[in-house]
């Protein structure tokens, strides 16, 4: 009933506003819900989906269900304890980068309503690390695990390396108290030549020193503790050569995982013939669900056990499902959220459950194991 109404009544709503302001407006209500316990406690009983079949370990950290928030719906996470409250099993909040960036000039969202697909081109629109650290200081962080995506600043030219890295590092730094875990960002498009990044060296350079100063900051002090897991995102348009050449980098370097895939420059798969396809920015949503699950299953096939976090048209649980068959060990959701409603995350841990029952799994991560045992 209640995607229903959002579907027929809010939705058209929102689209009219324009959908960066409607983004906006959405964020402003979740915070608000945020600072009200009573309130968040009531939606929280609402849109949870409580069974243990779903929870699973990982990052040494408990995920409570498989699905969690993308990157780059909450950039400086202002309204995480109102995701929080919608059942997410965790939350991406980001990319941040070093310094305020204002991003793109404006028109820099774009909505494919026939295929429920999404183009941006926001450009790490963020206030900085520094004031998201004196912002994360000073609130309340999430129960569920909370992931923090870091971007390279735009100011930052990317064939000077040095600087790259300590740019990546500097935030790290600055946000290390806050996060459970944390993500290279290199495959946003929307950054000029950011995707240079993936190259193998490049990312060994960065990969490297952000491993090794996780370590180092676990070791200091108030925050003794095992270092914390840093993860790189990586682009759908990558060949699967170029993959396998990161996936050498993510093992030499010790990355904890990998999140796959960011939003993807093609335009393969659109039934719209509109001239707003052709707006320059990622593409995320529908169309890139093929892509992303053929992404999942190589890392999958090539590396047994590294987490990995898939990403790319997911807006059921039929569409988690096969992502979590694919390889996956959790997922993340945003093009889905923006056209299915903010009861998908509930909805789609209902039918996981289904398709469980169906199957005869008795927990989520052996969704992935069954998938494992048919590919040897």
């Amino acid at each position: 009933m209640t995607d229903m109404i959002y579907k027929t009544l809010v939705r058209p709503t929102r689209f009219m506003m324009g959908p960066e302001n409607a983004h906006k407006l959405a964020l402003q209500a979740l915070a608000r819900l945020g600072k009200t316990y009573s309130a968040r406690m009531l939606v929280k009983r609402f849109y949870t989906v409580e069974n243990l079949r779903l929870s699973q370990k990982l990052f040494d950290h408990t995920f409570p269900n498989p699905v969690g928030l993308a990157a780059g719906m909450d950039k400086s996470g202002i309204a995480l304890l109102g995701f929080e409250a919608l059942g997410f099993g965790h939350l991406e909040m980001g990319g941040i980068t070093r310094y305020r960036q204002d991003g793109n000039p404006l028109p820099r969202l774009f909505l494919i309503e026939e295929d429920e697909a999404i183009i941006n081109r926001m450009g790490f629109n963020n206030p900085g690390a520094k004031i998201t650290a004196l912002r994360l200081s000073q609130t309340q962080g999430p129960i569920v695990p909370l992931g923090i995506n870091i971007g390279k600043s735009k100011a930052v030219p990317p064939e000077n390396i040095k600087e790259v890295v300590e740019d990546y590092l500097y935030t790290l730094r600055a946000l290390y108290e806050y996060g459970d875990f944390f993500t290279l960002n290199v495959s946003s498009p929307n950054t000029p030549n950011l995707r240079k990044l993936q190259a193998q060296e490049s990312l060994r350079a960065i990969a490297t020193a952000a491993v090794n100063e996780s370590k180092k900051l676990a070791g200091e002090g108030r925050f003794q503790h095992k270092p914390k897991p840093i993860l790189v995102k990586i682009a759908p348009d990558l060949t699967l050569e170029e993959i396998d050449d990161i996936l050498e980098v993510t093992q030499s370097a010790g990355l904890a995982g990998i999140i796959a895939v960011n939003t993807t420059t093609a335009r393969t798969g659109l039934t719209s013939k509109r001239a707003i396809i052709q707006e320059i920015g990622g593409l995320s949503g529908k169309p890139l669900k093929r892509r992303a699950l053929e992404i999942v299953g190589h890392i999958r096939a090539q590396c047994p056990t590294l987490p990995i976090i898939g990403v790319g048209g997911i807006s059921s649980g039929e569409d988690a499902y096969n992502m979590l068959r694919a390889g996956a060990n959790i997922i993340q959701i945003f093009t889905g959220l923006v056209y299915e409603g903010l009861g998908l995350p509930k909805r789609i841990n209902q039918e996981l459950l289904k398709f469980m029952d169906r199957d005869g799994i008795s927990c989520i991560k052996d969704i992935r194991e069954m998938s494992l045992s048919v590919t040897r």
